[in-house]
């Protein structure tokens, strides 16, 4: 099954959180960080007044608790907003 947004929706898979710090200190599960970085994996066809300028597979920086998560054939999805999206990661 596959998820098609619409408008100015974006689907997203989240990178996962890092286990270790720079320093090799392994973390606790309650210690990491929500990631906020994410990989596209649908993009809609956008709103006369909103420009979709990111694309598949770009990676992304997302706000923070931002988007509506969603579980699909077992793979866990964030559907966010355009503008919701704060870069794209090269």
């Amino acid at each position: 099954m596959t998820i098609k947004p619409l408008q100015d929706r974006v689907v997203l898979q989240m990178a996962e959180a890092e286990e270790t710090t720079k320093s090799g200190i392994i973390l606790a599960g309650s210690a990491k960080e929500k990631p906020e970085v994410a990989i596209v994996i649908a993009v809609g066809e956008g709103k006369k007044d909103v420009t979709m300028s990111v694309k598949k597979n770009d990676k992304v920086l997302i706000s923070k608790y931002s988007g509506t998560n969603v579980k699909l054939d077992g793979e866990e999805y964030v559907i966010v907003k355009m503008e919701d999206i704060l870069a794209v990661v090269e």
